[in-house]
Parts: C-alpha cells; sequence; structure tokens
C-alpha cells in the first residue's frame, strides 16, 4: 500500500501577513495533514518589521476597535487587551475622541497570539531561519535557508515586506560615512546617535516621518527639524468624531486617473454639504480600493501611481492622534518645519550638512545647515527582486518579475506569481503588500487581514482539490464590504 504524501506549504515571512496566512490556513479543514511551515528569523511570529518596535511613540494608526484579525467579531482585539490587562503602562494610549491607539508591539503580541495556538499544537511550523535560495524541483520547490535546512514544497507563500527605503543618490554620495546620517530607521536604534540639540533634516513627510518626529518630542530632542518632500504634505489626523464612509465609486467605476480624481473632489464636496469630512470619502473609496483600482486600464493604474499616490497616501494612512498633536506642537511652537521642495545640492563641511533646496510654489532657493539626516521616503518598491538573494534567483529563473505599475511583484487575481513567461504559477503565491500592483489598497488593516485570509481560503482550495488549478472565486476585496453612503444618500455594500 503506497503512503499518501503529506502537502507541505513553506511561509516565507512571519511578520504580520505570513502569520495570519499561517493561522487562517489551520484553521482549515482542508489543511488536516499539511504541513504549514513558516520561515521567520524572529522569536515569534507575526510582529515583524511593523510591530516589532520597541518604540513607545510608535502606535497603531487605527482604532483598536477596528483592529480584529476574525472579521465576525470586530471586538476580538479590545476583548484580548482586556483580558491581558493592556494597555498597561501607557497613559496615553486613550486618545481625546476615546478610542484606544495602542502601542505597535501590543498589536503584534495579539497577532502572535493568534497564531500561537496552532504552533503549540505542531500544526504550523516556525523555523527561526532566513532563507538563502529557493529552486524548482520537478513540481515542487526546494527551499535552503542560512542555517543549512532544507525543505520540499508544494507550495511557496512570499509574505516578505517591502526593501527599506532608498535615500536620494546625490544625498546617500554627500553622506556616507557621516556618524548622523540614518539611512534606515526600521533598523532598531537607528536614531541614537542623534544628539538633543542637533538641527535634523527628515527627508519624507510620511508615516514613517512622523514616527521619527514623536520619537524626537518624547525623547525631549531640542534641536530644529525640517521635513522635506516634493510636495511638502504630511500624513493627516483622523476626523474628530466618527462617520460613516460617504461615496460610491464601483457603482460606475473611472476608467481614467483624472476621473476618480474628479469623482473624488465632488464627494468631498458633497460630503461637506452632508456635514461630513474629507475623512467620510476616503474610507468609502478605501473600502472600493480594490475594485476601484482593477477598473483601471494599466496605463491609468501607472498614472495614478506617478501623479496622485503622494495625495492619497497623506490622506489614506492617517497618524494617531497622539502622534499628530505632536507634530503640531511641534510646528506652533517653531520647532518643525514642513517643507515642499527639491533638492538641488548636498555637501558636507566636517560634519555639518549643507543642503541647497528649491520651495515648490515659490521657486526660491535656500541653503539650510544640519547635523543629521533621516531618511523617511518609504520603500524602495522596484528594488524588491535586488532585495534577497532567494528573490533575484527566482527572478533570473524566470519565476518572478515586477509589476506594470511599479509596486511589487506581478501576480494575477488569485495572488498567484507571474514570471516572465506572462503565465501565472499557481504554487507560488504572493502575499500582502507586494502583491499591490494587482490588488491595489494593501498597505493597511483591514485590506492586508483580508488579503492574508484570501490567501488562505485559496490554498485550502488547492488542498481540498489538488488535481485542479486554482480558480480565484472572489477577490480579496469582497472578504469583508462595508455599509457605505452613496451620493445620493441611499445605502449599498
Amino acid at each position: 500500500m503506497t503512503a499518501v504524501r503529506r502537502p507541505v506549504i513553506a511561509i516565507v515571512g512571519g511578520g504580520f501577513t505570513g502569520a495570519v496566512v499561517a493561522a487562517n490556513l489551520a484553521r482549515h479543514a482542508a489543511s488536516d495533514g499539511a504541513a504549514i511551515v513558516v520561515f521567520e528569523p524572529r522569536d515569534r511570529l507575526g510582529a515583524g518589521l511593523a510591530y516589532d518596535s520597541g518604540n513607545p511613540a510608535h502606535r497603531t494608526n487605527v482604532p483598536a476597535a477596528r483592529m480584529s484579525l476574525v472579521p465576525d467579531d470586530p471586538d476580538d482585539f479590545l476583548n484580548w487587551l482586556a483580558a491581558h490587562g493592556e494597555p498597561r503602562g501607557d497613559p496615553d494610549a486613550r486618545a481625546a475622541d476615546g478610542h484606544l491607539y495602542v502601542r505597535r508591539a501590543v498589536f503584534g503580541r495579539y497577532v502572535g497570539a493568534f497564531v500561537a495556538p496552532f504552533v503549540r499544537s505542531g500544526k504550523v511550523v516556525h523555523r527561526r531561519e532566513r532563507i538563502a535560495r529557493i529552486e524548482r524541483r520537478g513540481a515542487r520547490w526546494k527551499l535552503t535557508s542560512d542555517a543549512g535546512t532544507e525543505l520540499l514544497a508544494d507550495i511557496v507563500v512570499i509574505a516578505t515586506t517591502h526593501p527599506s527605503p532608498c535615500a536620494p543618490k546625490r544625498v546617500a554620495q554627500a553622506l556616507e560615512g557621516h556618524p548622523r546620517f540614518v539611512a534606515d530607521t526600521t533598523v532598531a536604534g537607528s536614531l541614537t546617535c542623534l544628539r538633543p540639540d542637533d538641527h535634523v533634516l527628515v527627508l519624507g513627510n510620511g508615516l514613517t516621518a512622523a514616527d521619527v518626529i514623536a520619537s524626537l518630542r518624547l525623547a525631549d530632542h531640542r534641536g530644529s527639524i525640517v521635513a522635506l518632500s516634493r510636495r511638502g504634505l504630511r500624513s493627516r489626523g483622523h476626523a474628530g468624531r466618527a462617520q460613516e464612509p460617504f461615496g460610491d465609486f464601483v457603482g460606475t467605476p473611472a476608467r481614467t486617473a483624472l476621473e476618480l480624481l474628479r469623482r473624488v473632489r465632488l464627494a468631498v464636496r458633497q460630503a461637506a454639504l452632508a456635514g461630513l469630512s474629507w475623512h467620510a470619502v476616503f474610507d468609502a473609496l478605501r473600502s472600493q480600493g480594490g475594485q476601484v483600482w482593477r477598473a483601471l486600464p494599466v496605463a491609468e493604474r501607472r498614472r495614478l501611481v506617478q501623479r496622485l499616490r503622494p495625495f492619497w497616501d497623506a490622506h489614506r494612512f492617517r497618524v494617531a492622534p497622539q502622534i499628530d498633536d505632536a507634530i503640531r506642537q511641534a510646528i506652533e511652537t517653531g520647532q518643525l518645519r514642513v517643507l515642499g521642495a527639491s533638492i538641488e545640492g548636498v555637501e558636507r563641511y566636517g560634519q555639518v550638512i549643507a543642503v541647497d533646496i528649491r520651495h515648490r510654489q515659490t521657486r526660491i532657493r535656500e541653503r539650510l545647515l544640519f547635523d543629521a539626516c533621516v531618511v523617511t521616503t518609504g520603500p524602495a518598491h522596484t528594488g524588491v527582486l535586488s532585495s534577497q538573494d532567494w528573490l533575484a534567483d527566482l527572478a533570473s529563473k524566470g519565476w518572478l518579475r515586477l509589476d506594470s505599475v511599479g509596486l511589487g511583484l506581478a501576480c494575477d487575481e488569485a495572488s498567484r506569481a507571474i514570471g516572465t513567461s506572462g503565465v501565472a504559477e499557481r504554487s507560488l503565491i504572493v502575499a500582502g503588500p507586494l502583491a499591490r500592483g494587482t490588488f491595489g489598497e494593501l498597505m493597511g488593516l483591514p485590506q492586508v487581514n483580508d488579503h492574508a485570509i484570501f490567501i488562505a481560503d485559496e490554498i485550502a482550495e488547492m488542498l481540498a482539490r489538488p488535481d485542479r488549478a486554482a480558480t480565484s472565486r472572489r477577490s480579496a476585496s469582497s472578504v469583508r464590504q462595508r455599509l457605505v453612503t452613496t451620493l445620493d444618500g441611499a445605502a449599498r455594500r
């Protein structure tokens, strides 16, 4: 009698996405008998780059009441917090609006607790190792870790994060070796080189820049800070009161980036007449984002990314009220300047950094002097294939390629990787933010959580029907649809 071979699913990356995929797959009856192996060098699953921070200034940007991992139980995270006495030692966790914005490490522990029972039972195996190489072996994949572990897998899930930020070339060249040039804030303790009275240049105005400024304020930094980006758009805060999402962008979806922009502006004006802020419109746009994105031709997706993404990011990815307050106070006291300008030159005079800028609005040139420079320009999306050797090797063999809009890896509607042949490989799956080129909005909760559940469902279907090619029965954005208010005041999902 021939023994039935146990199917093996390898998940590369055990941060938020990898852990949630593993936990939801382990809950499926279809995964009984399958081996689920997660390669993640950190001691525990679920934290990853986003939620592994011990910095007390780093908070979730979404209220705790909206961060449940269980779609059918929106209070799951709140209940977990209550059961574990959290947030402890954090008197500032509750904002003035009454919502909890916990430290990111707390949410990381919640995600870890979500997957932990499956690790303890052995249904999910956590290998604290980095992947060094992935090779095709017949119909399977051979994974080799940096510790020499080898594993043959039937399905591989790429759940790694974006590559680190990339400083502008002229800045990197001029400041190479400078003792207070922080090129990557994701490195633990990266800001400890900054002195209390340093004049600091922060390159970027997004969420990471907000974290840096809040961290410096919490550490009683006294020196001046300039946050510089081409448009000078800093991440916005949350609405002062609860609002239902407002706007319908999918009934008759826009076919061009310009048409979408016009419709958003119209919705903002109509929301104001209804007594709502722009936040309600962007909440509706976010919840419908996957459908809006897929309705746009590829050329219009590129135009959206190139022309409008900074505006989207500034309104979509909002900072916690505590961080917003810290930034506002820094601006009001004159400690912080938020500038929209381009860099025309960088020079060093010993340890003094001289930066020549041209202001966006006035076109006036100005020379600014700094003691330190911190890069917060966001992930280097186009460098994802060169960020890790095994990704580069898979790309060289034709299994992976960049998506057509420059946000991550190419994949189809079932999140299966598309290589140079243009054909999707059903056993190589892209999970999380690296699939943004196909799915659109995959950077914040609940969209990343929904996508992870979608991936687990797809794999479960493959395990249940191993001889049948996987088909996308639904889009990731349809996992959870929220009630929104349309322009005519009607409600729809």
